[in-house]
C-alpha cells in the first residue's frame, strides 16, 4: 500500500496458480475502496488478456500485479516497480530468486516464509539480508494438536469420523499418485459415510481449481491429495489432517502441511504416519521429533533453525539451498561467515584469540551449585564467549546473585575465567602450571604489553621472571609463603596479571586486522 501511494508499481510472486488466485482475491477486496489497480497472470488467463496486463504493465498504469514465477520471466517488463514481494519463498530455486536481479538494484524484495531454506535464514542470520519474525498469530486461533503414530485403519477412521461428527471437513494427504487411487478406496471403506474427491499434480488446471472451490464449499467431506495443498490454501473449515508416509517430506514440507489446518477458532488435529514396522533413517526420525516437539505458534522459525542444523546452510554464491555445515560446526561457521559480512560493511572485527590455561586445579560449575543443566551450559557458554574482565566478573555476579557465593570448583572456575580473559588480552596463547606451582606463560604473536612496563613489572618484584634465551616465555612464582592453598594460588596469580595487564585495562579491545 505505501508503495503504491509512493507512485510506484508492486509485483507479488507466488509459486502456485491456486495461492496467486486466492491473493488476488484477497487484495482486490482489500483494496476496493482505493484507487489501485489489481490484476494477475495466470494460466487461467486467455492469451490476449496477458498480452494487454504486460502492455498495462510496461506502460506504467498496473498498480499491483500477482502471478506465478512467470512474472519473473523476460518477457516481463515492469516500468516503475518498486516493490517485489515473493511469497512461499522456500518452493523457490536459486535460479528464479537471482534474477529479481534483472530489474534493477533499487527494487525493494520482501520474501515471505513460514520455514525459509538453510540458505536464506543463514543469509538472514549473518547479516547478508534484514530478517523479521510475525509471531503473533491471529485472534482466538489454536496450535494444532500433532502426533506422530504407525500407520492404522482404527486411526484413520476415528479421525475422520471425530471431524464429520462436527461438521468439519478433512485432508488426506497421500503423495504418490500411482497409488491415490488405491489409497481413496480403503479410505471410502473405512468411512463409508464420508464423501470424498481426488486432486494431484497431473490434473488440469481448470479441473483442480473447480474440485478446490467444491471442497472450499463444503460440498464433500475427504480431499485426498499430494503435496500440491502444501501451500496457499485456506480453508477454515478444515480442520484435521492426516498425512501418510510422513517419514518421506522434509522438515518445512511438514510444516507447511500442517499449516494447512488450524486456521480457525476450532481446535485442529493433524496424524502423521509412518509405515508400521518401518526403521526410519536419523534424519526422517530428527525430522518427525522435530514437528512433534513444536507445535506453538511461531514455532515456524524454530523449526528452520533445526533444519538449518540438519541440512547446513548451503553455498551463499552458488545454486545449493543447503549443505554440510555440521562439517565445520554451525557456531563456528557462522562466525567466519559473520567477520566476513561485518568486514564487506568497513566494520570492526572483534578478536576472539583466546589462551590455552592449563592449571592443575578442578575448576567446573558443580552440579550442588548450579542443579539445572541447560542453566550451566549457558553460563559455561557466556564464559566462554567474554571479552574482557568486566564482562566476566559481570556474569559472575549474575550467577553469585542467582546461586549463592561460588564454593570449591565453582569459585575456582571463576577466578580461572579472569585469568585466562587477563591472559588473553595480555596475548600469552598457553599458560602451564609446572611443578611447584610455578607458571609458565608463553606469547603469541598478539603480545600487547609495552615493553617499558614489561621491565618494571620484573623488577618490581610481583613474582615474574624471564629466562636467558627463552625472551618469548614469562614465568610466575607466587610469593605466598610455604605450601600456600589452591585458592590462594589463584589469587595471588590473578592479582599479578593485574599488575602486568594495567596498561591495557583502558585501552580499547583488541581488534583483528584484516
Amino acid at each position: 500500500f505505501k508503495a503504491v501511494m509512493a507512485g510506484r508499481q508492486v509485483a507479488v510472486v507466488a509459486p502456485t496458480t491456486i495461492l496467486a488466485l486466492q491473493h488476488f482475491r484477497t487484495f482486490r477486496t482489500r483494496f476496493a475502496d482505493y484507487p489501485i489497480s489489481v490484476d494477475w497472470i495466470s494460466r487461467f488467463r486467455s492469451r490476449a488478456e496477458i498480452r494487454e496486463i504486460k502492455g498495462r504493465l510496461l506502460r506504467g498504469e498496473l498498480d499491483l500485479v500477482i502471478g506465478t514465477h512467470a512474472l519473473l520471466g523476460n518477457d516481463v517488463h515492469i516500468r516503475n516497480l518498486g516493490l517485489l514481494v515473493i511469497d512461499e519463498e522456500q518452493r523457490f530455486g536459486v535460479n528464479h530468486k537471482e534474477s529479481i536481479k534483472k530489474y534493477k538494484e533499487l527494487v525493494d524484495v520482501l520474501t515471505l516464509s513460514a520455514t525459509p531454506i538453510p540458505r536464506t535464514l543463514h543469509m538472514s542470520l549473518v547479516g547478508i539480508r534484514d530478517l523479521s519474525i510475525i509471531q503473533t498469530p491471529p485472534g482466538e486461533r489454536r496450535p494444532v494438536m500433532t502426533y506422530v503414530m504407525e500407520d492404522n485403519d482404527t486411526m484413520i477412521r476415528e479421525a475422520i469420523r471425530r471431524e464429520l461428527a462436527r461438521d468439519g471437513q478433512v485432508f488426506f494427504l497421500h503423495n504418490r499418485i500411482d497409488s491415490i487411487e488405491a489409497m481413496t478406496l480403503r479410505i471410502q471403506e473405512l468411512v463409508p459415510e464420508a464423501s470424498i474427491d481426488v486432486i494431484h499434480g497431473r490434473m488440469q488446471e481448470d479441473e483442480i481449481e473447480d474440485i478446490l472451490v467444491r471442497f472450499m464449499e463444503a460440498r464433500f467431506d475427504v480431499l485426498v491429495t499430494t503435496s500440491i495443498i502444501e501451500n496457499g490454501i485456506d480453508m477454515p473449515n478444515v480442520n484435521t489432517l492426516i498425512v501418510d508416509r510422513s517419514d518421506a517430506f522434509g522438515l518445512s514440507q511438514l510444516y507447511q502441511i500442517r499449516g494447512r489446518v488450524g486456521r480457525a477458532s476450532r481446535q485442529a488435529y493433524a496424524y502423521f504416519m509412518y509405515p508400521p514396522g518401518r526403521v526410519l533413517t536419523e534424519t526422517a526420525q530428527k525430522r518427525l521429533n522435530t514437528i512433534l516437539e513444536y507445535q506453538d505458534f511461531g514455532s515456524g522459525f524454530k523449526v528452520a533453525m533445526r533444519d538449518l542444523e540438519i541440512r547446513g546452510a548451503g553455498n551463499l554464491l552458488g545454486k545449493e539451498q543447503s549443505g554440510d555445515i555440521m562439517d565445520v560446526g554451525y557456531e563456528l561457521y557462522i562466525k567466519f561467515l559473520d567477520d566476513a559480512v561485518r568486514r564487506l560493511k568497513g566494520e570492526e572485527v572483534s578478536s576472539d584469540f583466546r589462551c590455552a590455561v592449563n592449571l592443575k586445579t578442578d575448576f567446573y560449575l558443580p552440579d550442588d551449585y548450579i542443579p539445572d543443566t541447560r542453566q550451566k551450559i549457558e553460563f559455561y557458554k557466556r564464559f566462554e564467549a567474554a571479552i574482557d574482565l568486566q564482562e566476566v566478573e559481570s556474569i559472575a555476579g549474575e550467577m553469585e546473585d542467582r546461586f549463592g557465593p561460588p564454593r570449591g570448583p565453582a569459585q575456582q572456575f571463576v577466578l580461572v575465567e579472569k585469568i585466562r580473559t587477563l591472559c588473553s588480552t595480555a596475548g600469552f596463547e598457553t599458560v602451564f602450571e609446572e611443578a611447584g606451582g610455578i607458571v609458565q606463560l608463553e606469547a603469541s604473536d598478539h603480545f600487547r604489553i609495552p615493553p617499558n612496563h614489561m621491565i618494571a613489572i620484573l623488577k618490581g618484584g610481583h613474582g615474574f621472571r624471564v629466562k636467558p634465551g627463552k625472551s618469548d616465555t614469562l614465568y610466575f612464582e607466587p610469593q605466598t609463603g610455604k605450601n600456600p592453598g589452591l585458592e590462594q594460588r589463584l589469587e595471588a596469580f590473578l592479582a599479578a596479571l593485574l599488575q602486568l595487564t594495567a596498561p591495557l585495562q583502558n585501552t580499547e579491545k583488541p581488534v583483528a586486522t584484516v
